[in-house]
């Protein structure tokens, strides 16, 4: 039976670990994404753009940043669960493809 407690206890640990670090990523990403916002802008700024090229290339430059965020997000976690190869690649196309969504 003591066996069994630690377990429990560990199962407890650890779902309340991955909970934590699914809110900071969370909570990373909402202000990784104001921040590119603004950089997309100033970019924008910098070449002079206006109206519909403007939005075009904003747009752009958003979709770039959160594919490359997503990208290293899944590859972090990926390392965190010691994957390696095929399981890796398969593990991080998926990954980023959900992150698209």
């Amino acid at each position: 039976m003591g066996v069994r407690t630690e377990l429990l206890k560990w199962v407890m640990g650890m779902r309340t670990s991955i909970i934590a670090a699914a809110f900071g990523l969370l909570t990373v990403g909402a202000a990784a994404q104001a921040a590119d916002s603004t950089s997309c802008d100033a970019q924008a700024a910098e070449k002079h753009l206006a109206g519909a090229a403007k939005t075009s290339f904003v747009t752009k430059c958003q979709k770039d940043q959160k594919a490359a965020t997503a990208k290293q997000s899944c590859e972090a976690q990926a390392a965190d669960k010691k994957l390696h190869g095929a399981a890796k690649t398969s593990f991080t196309k998926k990954c980023e493809a959900d992150a698209a969504k």
